[in-house]
């Protein structure tokens, strides 16, 4: 009896109030909450040689900046550079003895099978040539994008396989966002859409734009789509970002992602 007098003592302003604190605290627990969280996920360029071969020279180490056209490694090349040497031998024969063909053709009774025989051979020969150039050059590998050195997979004087990947690249425009919104949010994300990523210990938001929404969901749910099976639902969202700014985010890092509709 005593509780009870003492609420209905309780002046109206009191009541009032309590009861809007209510309403804000429950309208702010059903209000949709706008940050996901996410990863940084990274699409690494492996560079490596055609051709089997010990590694001769490693000229750069993880951690390291590289432009385009930075030499990366090399290959032990002895065998190439003796198949072009001759390859090269080979053809100034054939282009001697081709000469030789078509002047006769031009001058005297020369038969037209040999001409033709000659122009064969040179033609072959500077095709084996040509083929044995690109062998050469395929034993010394550059970057072919700028950016930086993930990781390197040999050591000097190791025997690399054909088609094996030396050098990890991380080209700074192939670094992104995923994040996984439910199906209720899905709709209302676009792309194009403004992204702002927030890392820990960075107090600035990274700023970028979304370049793919999933068209399937991730969790596969039962034929008959319940309310509690659609909250179940997610659509991966990649996100990407102006070069010199995903240069700053690393691969696996956790990130809270919030959608900015155009």
């Amino acid at each position: 009896m005593i509780a009870f007098r003492y609420a209905k003592s309780r002046p109206l302003s009191h009541v009032l109030g309590a009861g809007l604190m209510i309403l804000f605290a429950v309208s702010c627990r059903q209000s949709p909450n706008n940050r996901f969280q996410g990863y940084v996920e990274g699409e690494f360029v492996y560079v490596g040689s055609p051709l089997a071969g010990t590694l001769e020279s490693l000229r750069v180490q993880r951690g390291q900046q590289v432009k385009a056209g930075d030499p990366l490694f090399g290959l032990d090349e002895t065998t190439e550079r003796a198949a072009r040497d001759q390859a090269k031998a080979q053809l100034v024969l054939s282009e001697a003895e081709y000469a030789r063909q078509e002047r006769l053709l031009r001058t005297g009774p020369a038969a037209q099978q040999d001409f033709d025989r000659a122009r064969s051979t040179r033609d072959q020969d500077r095709q084996r040539l040509t083929q044995a150039e690109w062998n050469f050059n395929q034993k010394k590998q550059t970057a072919p994008q700028t950016g930086l050195v993930y990781d390197t997979l040999f050591r000097q004087g190791e025997w690399v396989p054909a088609g094996k990947p030396v050098v990890v690249l991380l080209p700074p425009q192939n670094i992104k966002v995923r994040a996984f919104v439910p199906e209720t949010r899905v709709g209302s994300i676009h792309y194009g859409d403004t992204v702002r990523v927030a890392v820990d210990g960075v107090s600035a938001p990274f700023i970028g734009k979304v370049s793919y929404v999933s068209p399937r969901a991730e969790y596969t749910p039962p034929v008959i789509y319940s309310k509690e099976s659609r909250d179940k639902l997610v659509f991966m969202i990649e996100s990407v970002f102006d070069p010199a700014v995903s240069a700053n985010l690393h691969p696996g890092q956790p990130v809270d992602v919030e959608f900015e509709p155009k």
